[in-house]
């Protein structure tokens, strides 16, 4: 049995993280702020005696303090806004949660002598890319004031951050960049095509694409990320960069169809342009390399697109009465 930490374990990837983990018979402590997390997602997990949670925000130092004495197997460090609508709208926090957070956990790693930090970077980090498919080595083509920077720079720069503890404090600390994840525990309305295709298609409203559908994604189902976190903290390596996602590259047009056939939704796939809501600077292609995480951490993502659309639509109804 194992103790962890999750940050932003409310929220939709760390409530998924937080099951399993709890599954396994480990101990898990979740700090978030319910800023973009829910309670919702962590309300299962209160009669655990293994689970322990913290309202805080991480901005703060306070929260550290009310760990003192506890030491961490690894410290999942996954807290920030991390869809385009919620860092759109949580423009300055997406920054500090990045900067200043990151600072107090890997301060929190050091002064505690707990084992390891695994960063959820982004895939953002690649930008727009020039390099397909995207291998950890490329450096990214990222507009650095466009409407994506609080959250594309803000990853960069805690990037940075975790490789300047690496060199000079020697800590343990991996990096995982994650790319497009689906599945429970999203929220509605959070921006993320997924979502938005599974409401429009249960509403039997028009499904819309963002000018023709021609971007492509990746996308992962949700407990696939979440084996990839736990392999890269069991098998990762100290300062080394890992996609994790999955590699079946599809247009966004394709993804429309598919979920539109498996709701048996009549909607019509619809192309409009751009909202002014929407951030700019739209990736066109988007594909991990998988070759590390395959070869050092044993990672193969199994579950198909659409395998995991058939388990994530029974949630939009049930928890959204769809």
């Amino acid at each position: 049995m194992k103790n962890y930490l999750i940050t932003g374990g409310a929220g939709f990837i760390g409530s998924n993280l937080t099951q399993k983990l709890l599954d396994t018979g480990n101990t898990v402590t979740v700090v978030d702020n319910l800023l973009t997390g829910s309670k919702e997602n962590i309300t299962p997990f209160a009669a655990n005696p293994q689970f322990h949670f913290l309202q805080a925000d991480i901005i703060s130092t306070e929260w550290a303090k009310e760990l003192h004495g506890q030491k961490f197997d690894t410290i999942f460090h996954l807290a920030s806004p991390a869809s385009p609508k919620q860092y759109y709208t949580h423009q300055k926090e997406t920054l500090l949660v990045n900067s200043t957070g990151t600072l107090n956990v890997l301060e929190l790693l050091k002064e505690s002598g707990s084992g390891n930090v695994v960063f959820t970077s982004t895939s953002e980090v690649y930008g727009d890319p020039l390099e397909h498919p995207q291998k950890e080595t490329y450096w990214g083509h990222v507009n650095p004031v466009g409407e994506r920077s609080c959250y594309d720079e803000s990853k960069r720069f805690a990037e940075a951050l975790c490789m300047s503890y690496v060199r000079q404090q020697q800590l343990d600390i991996r990096i995982a960049r994650l790319f497009n994840t689906y599945g429970p525990n999203m929220e509605r309305e959070d921006g993320r095509v997924v979502s938005n295709f599974i409401v429009q298609s249960l509403q039997n409203k028009p499904i819309t694409v963002y000018n023709e559908g021609k971007q492509t994604r990746s996308f992962s189902y949700v407990s696939d990320t979440v084996d990839g976190l736990i392999a890269l903290s069991e098998h990762g390596k100290t300062g080394e960069i890992y996609n994790i996602g999955n590699d079946t590259e599809r247009t966004i047009l394709d993804v429309a169809h598919i979920i539109k056939k498996a709701t048996g939704s009549d909607a019509p796939v619809t192309p409009i342009p751009y909202p002014k809501n929407v951030p700019g600077d739209d990736p066109q292609r988007r594909c991990p390399d998988l070759t590390k995480a395959r070869t050092q951490l044993h990672y193969n993502p199994t579950i198909s697109f659409e395998d995991g659309i058939t388990k994530t639509i029974p949630y939009f109804k049930n928890r959204f009465n769809l």
